[in-house]
């Protein structure tokens, strides 16, 4: 099935461009965390951002930096916060998050992790 991000990359369903390449399109998301929040897709659908090959992530990452650059410069924010979670949308992709301080970028606000369960991890993941 085709995702709803490569029918609008095809002009299937409106979408507010904000980039293109041969073979990236970035777009504002229609829920956004922050003014000029932006999603960077690779054109061709690849529903996993680790699926791709190593030259396709490269090319994303590099459309990715572009676009982090273009936001900051246009709406003068301290950084662009990056996000990749991968669930929402059966379609690769990067969300770029303009933002002023910590305190606009939702983080995790748990317990610290052990030592020992991190040395465990660690040792799990084969450090």
């Amino acid at each position: 099935m085709t995702s709803i991000f490569s029918r609008i990359v095809a002009g299937e369903i409106p979408c507010h461009k904000v980039w293109e390449d041969e073979n990236h399109f970035a777009f504002l998301d229609i829920r956004p965390m922050a003014p000029g929040h932006t999603l960077v897709i690779p054109k061709r659908e690849v529903d996993y951002l680790f699926d791709l090959e190593a030259d396709d992530h490269a090319a994303l990452w590099s459309a990715a930096h572009t676009l982090a650059r273009k936001l900051k410069e246009r709406l003068g924010c301290a950084r662009v916060c990056v996000a990749v979670l991968g669930y929402e949308v059966p379609h690769a992709h990067i969300h770029l998050i303009p933002t002023n301080s910590m305190a606009e970028f939702p983080w995790p606000d748990g317990e610290p992790a052990t030592d020992a369960d991190l040395a465990a991890m660690a040792a799990t993941l084969g450090a």
